[in-house]
C-alpha cells in the first residue's frame, strides 16, 4: 500500500456510516477487486524492443475505497488473511472500512496509524426515566410492579459511572407485555431495536452464529456492531440450549462480546432477555448460578386479571377501528364488539392472541355486512363463534 494512503475504520450502523461518507466519490471494495482480477486476466501483446504494459497499472487509483460490513463475506478467505497485501495492490488514496473483522483491524494497526470512529449509541437519561414512568400505563395494561422495578433497573444507566450494560431477565407467561416493554424503552431512545429470537436456533448454525464461523457466515457479534439501538432484546432466552450459555458470560459481566472474527464493546447498553420461566428459583435451577448471578435484575410479569383483559380488548378494538375507512366504520358497532369479546375472551390473557381474535371478529362482521347473510346462519351467531 502506498505510504500516503489514509485509513479510517468506522464501527456502528450502516446508516451512520453512509452519513459519514457524505456524497463524495467512492469505489466499493468488491468492485475494485473484480476490476483488479479482470486486469490480471487480460492478455497483453508486446512488440520486440518495447516495454510490456503492466495490466494492473492501467487500473486508475481509487480516491476513496469503501467496504461495508456485508462486503467481507464476499471476499475470499485468503484475501482477508492477507488484507494489507490486497489493499496495496488496489492502492487507494483513502481506505474507509465499516465494521471490519478483528483480523483486518489488527493487520492495519500493524502497518498504519489507523483512525477509528465509533457511533454514539442512544443511552438512557433521566428524561428517559420520566417518559417511561409517565407513558407506561398508556402503553401497557397492568404490570405496575414492572414499571417500578424497571425504573430502578434503568437508573444506573443514567450515571457516568456506568460503562457496561444493564442486563435484565423478564419472566412470566406469554403475551403479557415482556417484548412490548422492551420495545417501549427502545422507542424512547430511538434506533431500530436489535431483536433476536433464540427459539429459532437449535442447530450447528447457532454455534457458528454465537461463537463465530467463517467470516462469510452471519454472526451475533456482527449484528451487535451493525445495530442502531441502545437496547438489545434476546427473546425466548429459555429456548436456547444450555451449551450456549457460556457465550454470554463476558458480555453480561463486562459488556464485551467476542467471537472468532469480531470483538464488540457494548458500553452502557440495555440487554433484555425474555423467558417463560415461572419463578426466580426455576431460572436459577435451569441457568445455573454462573449465569443467574450475572443478571442485574429479574423482573416478573404477572398474568392479566379479567378487568385488565377487558382493558386490553377495548384498546385493541379502538386501535383497529381507527385504521378503518368511514364506510367500514358505518357497518360496525364498537360497543357491541367490545361487549361480545368481553364475554367470550375474559379468560384469555395473551395479548397477541387477543389481537388476532379482535381482527377476526371485526373482519367477520365486515365481510357479512358486505356479502349478506349466509344460508342457515346469522351474523350474530357466527360472530360469537369466532369469539
Amino acid at each position: 500500500m502506498a505510504s500516503d494512503t489514509k485509513v479510517t475504520v468506522y464501527y456502528g450502523p450502516l446508516s451512520w456510516f453512509e452519513e459519514q461518507l457524505g456524497s463524495g466519490p467512492r469505489r466499493y471494495l468488491l468492485d475494485a477487486v473484480d476490476e483488479r482480477d479482470e486486469a490480471k486476466r487480460r492478455i497483453r501483446h508486446t512488440v520486440d524492443g518495447q516495454e510490456a504494459e503492466d495490466a494492473e497499472a492501467s487500473v486508475p487509483r481509487p480516491t476513496r475505497l469503501v467496504a461495508v460490513s456485508t462486503d467481507y463475506a464476499s471476499v475470499q478467505e485468503h484475501a482477508i488473511t492477507n488484507f494489507v497485501r490486497l489493499i496495496r495492490e488496489i492502492n487507494p488514496e483513502r481506505l474507509l472500512l465499516h465494521n471490519p473483522p478483528a483480523l483486518i483491524q489488527a493487520q492495519l494497526d500493524r502497518v498504519f496509524k489507523t483512525d477509528v470512529k465509533r457511533f454514539d449509541y442512544p443511552v438512557v437519561t433521566r428524561k428517559t426515566l420520566v417518559k417511561f414512568r409517565d407513558g407506561f400505563a398508556d402503553r401497557l395494561v397492568g404490570q405496575r410492579s414492572v414499571r417500578e422495578r424497571m425504573l430502578a433497573a434503568l437508573y444506573p444507566l443514567t450515571t457516568t459511572r456506568r460503562t457496561k450494560p444493564v442486563v435484565l431477565m423478564f419472566y412470566g407467561p406469554s403475551g403479557v407485555g415482556k417484548t412490548e416493554t422492551a420495545q417501549f424503552v427502545n422507542g424512547l431512545l430511538g434506533g431500530e431495536l436489535l431483536r433476536k429470537q433464540f427459539s429459532m436456533f437449535h442447530s450447528d448454525k447457532f454455534a457458528s452464529y454465537l461463537f463465530g464461523g467463517t467470516h462469510s457466515e452471519a454472526s451475533f457479534a456482527r449484528d451487535l456492531l451493525d445495530r442502531s439501538s441502545g437496547v438489545i432484546l434476546i427473546d425466548e432466552f429459555d429456548k436456547a440450549n444450555t451449551v450456549f450459555h457460556s457465550a454470554f458470560y463476558e458480555v453480561f459481566d463486562e459488556g464485551v462480546f467476542e467471537d472468532k472474527n469480531y470483538r464488540v464493546q457494548l458500553g452502557p447498553a440495555l440487554i433484555i432477555c425474555t423467558s417463560n420461566y415461572g419463578s426466580e428459583d426455576e431460572i436459577r435451577h435451569v441457568l445455573g448460578d454462573a449465569l443467574y448471578s450475572r443478571f442485574d435484575a429479574l423482573i416478573s410479569f404477572e398474568p392479566l386479571s379479567s378487568d385488565e383483559v377487558k382493558q386490553v380488548i377495548d384498546r385493541l378494538v379502538d386501535g383497529r377501528l381507527a385504521k378503518l375507512s368511514p364506510d367500514e366504520l358505518a357497518r360496525l358497532d364498537a360497543d357491541e364488539i367490545k361487549a361480545m369479546l368481553h364475554a367470550r375472551a375474559s379468560g384469555t390473557g395473551n395479548v397477541r392472541k387477543l389481537g388476532k381474535l379482535v381482527d377476526e371478529v371485526i373482519s367477520l362482521v365486515l365481510v357479512r355486512a358486505v356479502l349478506g347473510d349466509f344460508p342457515g346462519s346469522s351474523e350474530q351467531s357466527d360472530t360469537k363463534d369466532a369469539a
